[in-house]
């Protein structure tokens, strides 16, 4: 069994330490009447040791010296408990004096387990994601001592609600970007004082992209998305001068240019330098690093129902014919292998004119399901049930769920590109329902002190972007790919009428519904319960959104290491409640629960009622075996999305053992101490850096590992068809 210390580095249990601590305060007891007994003393440490043996996972110091006092108490030995709690007190003052100093020095020698398995995207062991977490430690320091009020953090670290990217909060940054590339494209932008102009190729276009996507990514903490419609006009720019050149070279060698001799050689290097261009994006994305120690998180966006003519919409079909031909043959990794990488993520639209077989470009979807088999990607969006859901319009989300709301200009035109998310803050759903007891009343009582507790955090990341001037990040601000603003101009009119949205996150929706009715929320006596509480949340946002001009929507949050925080902080103030707090990891926002069977469409149907609810963003999943001998049943799932849920995606594994080659699935198991890692069930390598595991976190792909929460989830999920 393992403990995590103060600084996040992980330690050996050791229970003698615990018999030394309270042995300490027991003789500083003056009076020996009032002190414990050995036989006392083994009492206490053999109960505190059976209590953190029964947490199934390593334990928190201050959770062990929590035990320790209820221990103390319970041997009514009440001037020992004085003095162990006094010491205590004493130490937490004298740590406070500098919060961040062994934080940083443990994860600079990769000792912080916390830090090492806080990002599925980031590898700790890497300078400049060192830097990054340095950096960040220095905020998360001064956002709790210096900008967010003492409540509001106080609740973060119980794990009441939580406070997003507290890391980057105490710069002026935002979250997520849906990046206006066709402006950028058409118009020129600016990429580190170096004006790019309109590019006259399509490699040159995709080139440009990249950097553009590795500017925005270090000027903000989110996801981005971009669109390939915005890229497709420039694969007929590049056309008319591969023809030109063609007409030319044939001229030349022969004397004359036969116009169908022409067509077919342009064509085929047209093809040709789509080949390089998305070969660039592919490999300069997963290759970048931008400054917060990670491949940018981008998601291409694959909707032939953007171009704007036919031409246009042929030209896009060849872009993502390609993009797809691209992912399913994977990256190598140091081997030489074809491995699943974790970005660019795709979304690929399913529209009427490729669902259906007869569709003119079903053979899109054909090759999008069995790239899916192979790679996890693409997701899906259902443009029939988005555009009802969303004014009749279809648009990509900002990185892996965040969505906007629609939104018109001044001449009543609908605008998505160019918008972003301010930042979220997310409330503990579970800890609302075991506070309440079970009493209903009680339960919307603490609900809407929550909300508004939640409201109180959210103002604060929106003040703390008001008066930024646009110089901060030009590429955002000033150069198109949010806004074209003056030099020293504020961002403060983006920050209104709901051009950019801000996020009430929710986590656990199943776990309280279970606590509150004593049934799942697919249970059709729970479901009301279920979405009586997505309305309320809705009601609530409706109303800030009227009292304050701001975006406010409902976000099905993608719990990362904040499922493992939300748990134990739980079990904690609760202790371990059968089906409620039994595991290390509480359900992403409203989904069916990982170990309940259920079969893919009835799980598709259940849970778009509640992401039509979750208008700020959500995503539903199924979890598949590998269906690369299939590709029919994942192309019924597929059909089933187009029809009954607007944004999902298939789950399966793509992992490789760079030990014995085995390509299989990478299982998970204990080891002597209970903790559980990773294992090729070939050869039985637990070594992590001779391994590439891809799995979906929680909307995207995560491929450097996952703190024990996320990974017992992982390992508890079970299979939807």
């Amino acid at each position: 069994m393992k403990i995590i210390k103060r600084n996040g580095q992980e330690m050996v249990f050791d229970n003698s330490k615990i018999k030394n601590a309270i042995t300490k305060a027991n003789l500083s007891v003056d009076d020996v009447s009032k002190r414990l007994s050995e036989a006392q003393i083994d009492k206490i440490v053999a109960k505190v040791t059976d209590e953190c043996t029964s947490m199934g996972r390593a334990v928190g110091v201050e959770e062990i010296q929590d035990f320790v006092e209820f221990g103390i108490m319970e041997q009514c030995a009440f001037e020992v408990a004085k003095n162990y709690i006094t010491y205590r007190y004493i130490r937490q003052l004298a740590r406070q004096v500098n919060t961040t100093d062994k934080q940083i020095f443990s994860l600079i020698d990769c000792q912080n387990e916390e830090v090492k398995q806080e990002n599925s995207n980031k590898n700790p062991t890497v300078n400049s994601v060192q830097r990054d977490y340095m950096a960040g430690e220095v905020s998360k320091d001064l956002t709790k001592r210096f900008l967010l009020p003492e409540h509001i953090w106080k609740a973060h670290e119980e794990g009441l609600i939580h406070f997003h990217d507290a890391d980057y909060f105490a710069q002026r940054m935002h979250n997520c970007d849906l990046v206006n590339l066709e402006d950028m494209l058409q118009n020129g932008t600016v990429i580190s004082n170096t004006l790019i102009e309109k590019p006259h190729s399509f490699s040159t276009a995709c080139n440009i992209a990249t950097q553009i996507v590795a500017q925005v990514a270090s000027s903000q903490y989110g996801g981005q998305s971009i669109s390939l419609a915005h890229l497709a006009p420039f694969v007929d720019v590049s056309r008319q001068k591969i023809k030109k050149d063609v007409e030319n070279e044939l001229i030349e060698a022969c004397g004359k240019a036969d116009p169908e001799m022409v067509d077919k050689i342009t064509e085929k290097r047209v093809r040709a330098e789509i080949n390089r261009g998305v070969q660039t994006i592919q490999y300069q994305v997963i290759t970048l690093m931008t400054t917060n120690g990670q491949a940018p998180f981008v998601t291409e966006f694959l909707y032939l129902g953007e171009a704007k003519n036919e031409r246009e919409r042929e030209d896009l079909a060849l872009i993502i014919e390609e993009t797809l031909k691209q992912r399913y043959d994977g990256v190598k990794n140091e081997k030489g292998v074809a491995i699943t990488p974790a970005f660019p993520k795709i979304i690929y639209v399913l529209e009427e004119n490729n669902i259906h077989p007869e569709s003119k470009y079903y053979y899109l979807t054909e090759l999008a399901a069995k790239c899916t088999a192979k790679r996890l990607v693409p997701d899906y969006i259902s443009e029939k049930k988005m555009k009802e859901l969303k004014e009749g319009n279809c648009f990509p989300v900002m990185g892996c769920r965040s969505a906007l709301s629609p939104w018109k200009d001044e001449n009543g035109n609908y605008k998505f590109y160019g918008r972003f998310n301010q930042g979220v803050v997310t409330i503990n759903l579970v800890d609302v329902a075991l506070s309440s007891g079970g009493d209903i009343k009680k339960f919307w009582k603490i609900l809407d002190e929550r909300l508004e507790l939640c409201y109180e955090a959210l103002m604060c990341r929106h003040n703390r972007l008001k008066g930024t001037l646009s110089d901060a990040a030009p590429i955002l601000w000033q150069h198109g790919a949010i806004a074209r603003l003056k030099p020293g101009e504020k961002i403060d009119k983006l920050l209104y009428g709901g051009y950019s949205t801000i996020s009430l996150g929710y986590a656990g929706l199943y776990e309280c519904t279970k606590y509150m009715t004593g049934k799942s929320h697919t249970d059709s006596e729970a479901t009301p319960f279920a979405l009586d509480v997505m309305k309320h949340m809705n009601d609530a946002c409706n109303k800030w959104k009227a009292e304050t001009n701001i975006g406010f929507s409902i976000y099905g949050t993608p719990l990362e290491s904040t499922t493992y925080k939300f748990a134990k902080c739980l079990q904690k103030r609760f202790g371990i409640i059968p089906s409620i707090t039994d595991k290390n990891y509480i359900t992403n926002s409203y989904h069916v629960h990982v170990t309940e069977h259920i079969n893919a469409f009835d799980k598709l149907k259940f849970e778009s009622q509640f992401q039509a609810l979750s208008t700020g963003g959500a995503i539903s999943y199924v979890e598949v075996p590998n269906m690369q001998d299939n590709i029919e049943a994942v192309l019924q799932v597929i059909k089933f999305i187009y029809d009954n849920i607007m944004y999902a995606e298939l789950n399966t594994k793509s992992d490789y053992c760079q030990v014995c080659g085995y390509d299989g699935e990478i299982q998970i198991v204990e080891d002597d101490d209970g903790k559980l890692v990773w294992e090729c069930p070939n050869c039985h390598n637990r070594d992590q850096t001779k391994m590439n595991v891809a799995r979906r976190t929680c909307g995207y792909i995560g491929s450097q590992f996952w703190n024990q929460g996320r990974t017992q989830e992982i390992k508890d999920r079970v299979l939807h068809l």
